[in-house]
C-alpha cells in the first residue's frame, strides 16, 4: 500500500511530449478517426496525411487500413466505419511516390 501511494503521490510518473506513434492500437484508431472527422469536415487530404504521418513511419493509408480492421473487431458504429473508408479510398488515390506517371 506504501508502494501505490508513493508511486501515486509522491513520485508519479511523467510522460512528456509523448507522440502518437507511442500509441496503442484501440488510441491510434480513435487518432485515425479523429483525422477521418476532420477530413470529412474540411476535405483537407494534404493536412490528414501529416496528421497520420505522426503515427509512424508507415505509409498512411496502413493506419487508416489498421484503424479499419481494429474498429470491425470492435463493432464501431456504422458512421465511424465510413468515415475511416472515405479517407482510405481518398488517400489510396493518390499517386505513390516514386511512381511513374502519365506521359
Amino acid at each position: 500500500m506504501i508502494a501505490i501511494l508513493f508511486g501515486w503521490l509522491v513520485r508519479p510518473v511523467e510522460y512528456i511530449d509523448t507522440s502518437p506513434d507511442s500509441l496503442r492500437i484501440d488510441f491510434r484508431t480513435d487518432y485515425a478517426l479523429m483525422v477521418a472527422e476532420s477530413y470529412a469536415e474540411d476535405q483537407d487530404l494534404t493536412l490528414a496525411q501529416v496528421r497520420l504521418a505522426a503515427l509512424g513511419p508507415l505509409p498512411v493509408d496502413e493506419y487508416v487500413t489498421q484503424a479499419i480492421n481494429y474498429a470491425l473487431e470492435q463493432s464501431f458504429g456504422r458512421p465511424d466505419l465510413e468515415r475511416l473508408n472515405v479517407l482510405a479510398i481518398a488517400l489510396r488515390t493518390l499517386p505513390q511516390p516514386g511512381g511513374i506517371g502519365p506521359p
